[in-house]
């Protein structure tokens, strides 16, 4: 029909709320015209059609104009009622039934006080407009009419209840919705921007702690780290770009740039971290990858290699070694992603290492007690696909952090075990 006439869908809908207003206030009309007098059909189109317009207004008007329906239409019965003039066949029916629409939408729009108000006045507005008829019909006619009236009321006042708890509800459930929003682009900016800052952070700390130490880096050298700061430095702003993007979208269709279900990234992201880092060590099934993950859990893969890492830059300086460690467990109907990655750090080998004050400078505090949002935001992606994440120090070992991911199938067979690849500083 739209396509017909060459009319939009809103338009559409424009103009089929515009005709039914009018053949609502055209029936107003005509029950106004069944009193016999122009001043008193004109009055009941005026207070028939400002009930009406209650029903359809903003809400940030409907106070208004339903307060001033309701004081119309009581006025209307009371003048009828002292006038010969009376309806025969009618006294407002169309009338009657947005009343009701009024207190529907009063319960559901305005706060306790005001709609017990503006509900009570719809209700007396209802109950008198049995007045407007012949005197004679006001025993068997009111007798039948008005509880019919009091119950349809009651069954409004209950639908507008609910249609107000519904609204809630659905408010609710939009901040719920928008507070994991909110969590999930932090967890993103924590997890891309704040890898690639303490790249940047650690490659300046070696330049002034080797300066410092009277060994300044050779041009050769000094030039190599610039090098590694500029490229962290441009990695940050590239994944500020992705997050911008999702924050300006309008749909929440963009996202920021992340794995499928190839976990073969890996391998760029450890090489990345040993440049500037101790030596890394990187055991990657060939199941894995050869991919065929869902993206989620190649995602939370990813999450968890980048921000142990991360953490090791940040906490473990002195650290010799890191291994990396990605491989399927469990039978081959349940099987499970095991992720760990360990570093030899000293501030978390040992109850020692941890309390006594070097040469070098005062003791570190455990890895464990230094507040941050990095393990929080790993267990938090972690549960969202069934996995569980754990961090703890281990003695002559050093920390580890190790996360269990179930699969939601089995994976194929392959010929290998597993694939390694050594990356040194």
């Amino acid at each position: 029909m739209s396509q017909f006439f060459d009319v939009p869908a809103g338009g559409t809908r424009r103009i089929a709320a515009v005709c039914v207003a009018v053949l609502l206030l055209a029936a107003v009309a005509t029950e106004g015209a069944d009193t016999g007098s122009v001043p008193l059909a004109a009055a009941w189109t005026l207070s028939g059609g400002l009930v009406l317009a209650a029903v359809a207004v903003r809400r940030d008007r409907f106070g208004t104009v339903a307060a001033a329906g309701i004081c119309a239409s009581c006025l209307v019965t009371l003048v009828n009622s002292r006038v010969a003039a009376r309806p025969e066949v009618t006294f407002g029916t169309v009338e009657s039934g947005a009343l009701l629409l009024v207190v529907v939408r009063t319960v559901r729009l305005r706060p306790p006080l005001r709609a017990a108000a503006l509900a009570g006045g719809a209700l007396v507005a209802l109950t008198v407009m049995v007045l407007r008829l012949p005197s004679a019909e006001y025993g068997p006619t009111g007798s039948l009419v008005v509880p019919a009236l009091w119950f349809a009321a009651t069954l409004a006042a209950v639908l507008g209840l609910y249609l107000r708890l519904l609204d809630r509800y659905r408010a609710q459930q939009h901040e719920a919705g928008l507070q994991a929003q909110r969590l999930d682009y932090a967890r993103e900016l924590h997890d891309f921007v704040g890898h690639h800052v303490t790249a940047i952070i650690a490659q300046t700390k070696a330049v002034r702690f080797a300066t410092a130490a009277g060994r300044p880096p050779g041009p050769e050298e000094l030039d190599g780290m610039l090098a590694a700061i500029e490229e962290a430095g441009s990695q940050a702003m590239q994944s500020m770009r992705g997050m911008v993007a999702v924050l300006r979208s309008p749909d929440g269709t963009a996202s920021t740039a992340g794995p499928g279900g190839d976990l073969g990234d890996l391998r760029a992201l450890t090489a990345r971290f040993a440049a500037a880092g101790p030596a890394t060590t990187l055991t990657l099934d060939p199941r894995l990858a050869a991919g065929g993950l869902p993206p989620g859990i190649a995602t939370t893969v990813h999450h968890v290699v980048r921000e142990s890492l991360t953490n090791v830059r940040k906490h473990a300086g002195r650290a010799k070694a890191v291994t990396v460690d990605v491989r399927v467990d469990g039978d081959t109907a349940h099987p499970v992603v095991r992720v760990s990655v360990t570093d030899d750090g000293p501030d978390a080998a040992g109850p020692a290492a941890r309390s006594t004050t070097g040469s070098d400078g005062p003791a570190r505090r455990p890895r464990a007690a230094r507040s941050g949002y990095g393990l929080v935001g790993l267990s938090e992606r972690a549960a969202m696909v069934g996995g569980t994440v754990t961090a703890q120090a281990r003695p002559g070992v050093g920390w580890t952090v190790e996360a269990r991911i179930p699969l939601p199938g089995p994976l194929p067979a392959h010929t290998d075990e597993s694939a390694t690849a050594t990356l040194d500083a």
